[in-house]
Parts: structure tokens; C-alpha cells; sequence
């Protein structure tokens, strides 16, 4: 098989799982190589994989020109694990998030963009996406999938306000940030989620995700940048990263399929949740063809996109209740982890209300619906019952043994007799 082209990716299928490799680098391509590429992840053995291109958070900054993200010509044939672990297929058949607004804050949205005609509306220079990562994001959002149902996002009938939060290579700037949240306020948006995370608290911006927040939004934030490079060995000290450390803000991280961070990841104390992200499938600004792409932002937009149904499920919770079910029905992990199907399915009591004050919501439980699996549980169950029945058969038989050869062979009971 040939090797692909520098920034291409290979996603590969496995049990069930898609796995994204990143392959040795061959001929440069003719566009402009990302400056980011998505986190590696092991391959299946034995699996042949499909080549997809990789998807940037940013372009080079230090180019003499702009070349933008090539559009893609592959098309990804099966689901990515990313779906089947948020359990969409089973959450459309609830809801699709239709009547809710997401904001996103990130490098734009290409209104025309395959799964998105007629739901995206972009302020300003939101509409040109140079980067693509805006509208990859949006994809997972409110994407319908198009042609494949099955790679639609977690709300495909929500609508996207688009916002520029970056220049047009993709470096957050704090003024782009902060109008883009008062645009949202200003528009009513239903959750505004902010897909680029800063070094410095900024106090326009503090005051601006409160204004929101009064408002009545729910701001999902990235819990940090993606790193400029994975696995690089420098030490990283822990770090707050803004919007996320605002108060009420659901910070979030990503995730590998086996619920831990990316090797290389930027540490911070700043987390509410955490998202798929790696390997995760999506389209983008120019074609119809698929990218593989990772990293907070991607963790960020599955965030918001379960936002946005359990907004529509739930229309009358305020935005603090809104993030406590995020949290609430998470899996119990170290940081809880997304559950979207139970976020918006699950029955909670009064303990899971919302703390005042918009406080960081406490210890999640496990909420899954585990209905479909009780069958074979039951099959299980029955298995080691039986399996322990034998056991302890034979060890009775082996004790009775060897009590009658002691008696030698006598009945239990008989007497002795002398002569």
C-alpha cells in the first residue's frame, strides 16, 4: 500500500472502534502542511484502514502566505467510535436538538458547508473558515451527516451562529473572543461554546461570559489549547486556561477511546467533562469529502452538542441545570466522562439539582440504561451459577471420598462389631 501524503491520516476500524494512525510523512503535499495534526492512536492489527486527510486546529504562523485546508476527496464508509460511545444512533431517536442556537466560537463556519445548508448564519469574517477546524466542529455540533446518517453530529436539527474567535490562521486573540460572546448574548443563543482556550484571564472577557451567563446561556469552553507538539518531554506546569476557568463555564478535555487524556496533553486543574477526541470524523468548509481530526476543540463541540439536545429536551431547565445533567449522568471516572444518550434519557432526583452560584457540579453517578444488555447478563449470571454448582459438586465428592475410605467403605452410621 502507498504511503500517504504529509498530513493525511489513516482511520482504521476494529471491534467496533475506529482507531486514526498517523503514518511516516512521504512527498509533501502540495498545500501547506497543518501546523497541528490530530493525536495518534494504536491500530488495529490486522485491519486495512482508509485514508483520510487530517484536520488542523491552525495554520503555520510564521507561512509568508495563507494556504488554506485543501478540501478533501475521501469519504469515510463506517462510524467513527466517537458516535457509538455517545450513543447518537439511540439519541436521535429522542431528539435532534431542533429550536436550539449553538454558538461557536472557533475559526468560522462555511455557511454552505455539506449537513449545514440553511442552519448556519456567520457575523463578519465568520463565513470565510481558511483553518476548516470551525466548520469540522460544527459538523459535530449540528451536522446532518448527509449521505451518511450515521456520521451525523449530536444535534442535527440545532442551528449555528458562527463567530470568529481567531485570525484567519487560527490564533485566538482575546478582542475576537470576547466580541464573539457578546455576539452570542446579544443573538440569545441557547449555548455558546468556545473552541479556543487563553493563557491570560482577561477581564473584558470575564465580564462578558457573565453577561452571557446571566443571560441565560450555557458556555462550554475548551479546558486548554491543544499543545503544539504531542509527547515533546518538556514539563508542563498545571495552568488555569480562560473562558474555561470562569465561574459557571463547563470546561472540558478530550479523550482517548479508553477514557484517558492524549499523551502530551497540557495539564490544568480545570475540568468538568471530558469528550471524545482523537479520531473523531467530521466534514469541512470546501467539498463533500470527510477529515479526522482531535484534540479539546473537538471534546469541546461533543460538549456543546449535548448541550444543545438536553436544552431541547428540557427547555425550561435554567443553564446551571443544563451543565449539573452533563456532569451528573457523566461516566464515573477520574474526569467524567460525556454520556449524551443519558443526558438527556435520565430521570434525576433532587440531589442532581443544580448547586447555587453555578458551582462545579460533584461526583457524577452511573446512570447508564444497560436494559438492551440484560438478557445476556442474565445468560451470564445463570453460566457462573451453574459453573459453581459444579464446583462445589465436585469438591463434595472428593470430601465424601475421602471420609468413606476412612470409614472403609462403611456406611455412614454403622456400627462396629467385635469378635
Amino acid at each position: 500500500m502507498r504511503p500517504p501524503a504529509r498530513g493525511t491520516t489513516r482511520l482504521l476500524y476494529g471491534a467496533g472502534l475506529a482507531a486514526a494512525l498517523l503514518l511516516p510523512a512521504a512527498a509533501p503535499a502540495q498545500a501547506g502542511p497543518p501546523s497541528r495534526t490530530p493525536t495518534a492512536l494504536p491500530a488495529a492489527d490486522g485491519k486495512k484502514g482508509q485514508e483520510l486527510p487530517g484536520m488542523p486546529s491552525a495554520l503555520d504562523p510564521q507561512a509568508e502566505a495563507v494556504v488554506c485546508t485543501p478540501a478533501s476527496k475521501e469519504t469515510a464508509k463506517k462510524q467513527d467510535w466517537s458516535r457509538q460511545r455517545l450513543d447518537l444512533d439511540r439519541l436521535h431517536r429522542h431528539t435532534t436538538g431542533a429550536g436550539v442556537t449553538v454558538a461557536l466560537v472557533s475559526t468560522g463556519v462555511d455557511p454552505e458547508a455539506a449537513g449545514l445548508d440553511g442552519r448556519v448564519t456567520a457575523r463578519g469574517e465568520a463565513a470565510d473558515d481558511c483553518v476548516g477546524q470551525g466548520t469540522f466542529l460544527a459538523g459535530l455540533i449540528a451536522g446532518t451527516g448527509t449521505t451518511a446518517p450515521r456520521l451525523a453530529g449530536v444535534a442535527p436539527g440545532a442551528k449555528i451562529l458562527a463567530l470568529r474567535g481567531t485570525d484567519r490562521r487560527g490564533q485566538p486573540d482575546p478582542a475576537l473572543v470576547t466580541a464573539a460572546v457578546r455576539a452570542a448574548t446579544a443573538a440569545r443563543a441557547d449555548v455558546i461554546a468556545v473552541a479556543v482556550a487563553l493563557p491570560r484571564r482577561d477581564k473584558a472577557l470575564t465580564r462578558a461570559v457573565a453577561e452571557a451567563r446571566r443571560a441565560g446561556a450555557v458556555v462550554v469552553a475548551a479546558a486548554t489549547p491543544d499543545p503544539p507538539s504531542r509527547g515533546s518531554g518538556d514539563e508542563i506546569p498545571s495552568r488555569t486556561y480562560w473562558p474555561a476557568g470562569e465561574p459557571g463555564v463547563l470546561a472540558v478535555a478530550d479523550m482517548l477511546p479508553a477514557g484517558t487524556r492524549p499523551d502530551g496533553a497540557l495539564p490544568t486543574g480545570t475540568v468538568d467533562l471530558a469528550a471524545p477526541g482523537a479520531g473523531v470524523v467530521s466534514g469541512g468548509p470546501r467539498g463533500t469529502g470527510h477529515y479526522l481530526g482531535g484534540g479539546v476543540a473537538v471534546a469541546t463541540a461533543y460538549a456543546a452538542g449535548a448541550a444543545a439536545v438536553v436544552r431541547a429536551t428540557h427547555p425550561d431547565d435554567p443553564a446551571d441545570a443544563v451543565t449539573r445533567r452533563l456532569t451528573a449522568t457523566a461516566y464515573p471516572a477520574d474526569i467524567p466522562q460525556l454520556d449524551a444518550y443519558a443526558a438527556v434519557t435520565t430521570v434525576l432526583g433532587d440531589s442532581a439539582a443544580p448547586a447555587a452560584g453555578g458551582e462545579r457540579a460533584a461526583d457524577p453517578v452511573a446512570v447508564r440504561d444497560t436494559s438492551g444488555t440484560d438478557r445476556a447478563t442474565g445468560r451470564a449470571t445463570l453460566f457462573v451459577l451453574l459453573g459453581s454448582a459444579g464446583v462445589l459438586a465436585v469438591l463434595w465428592a472428593g470430601f465424601a471420598l475421602s471420609r468413606a475410605r476412612a470409614r472403609g467403605w462403611r456406611p455412614a452410621g454403622a456400627g462396629t462389631t467385635e469378635g
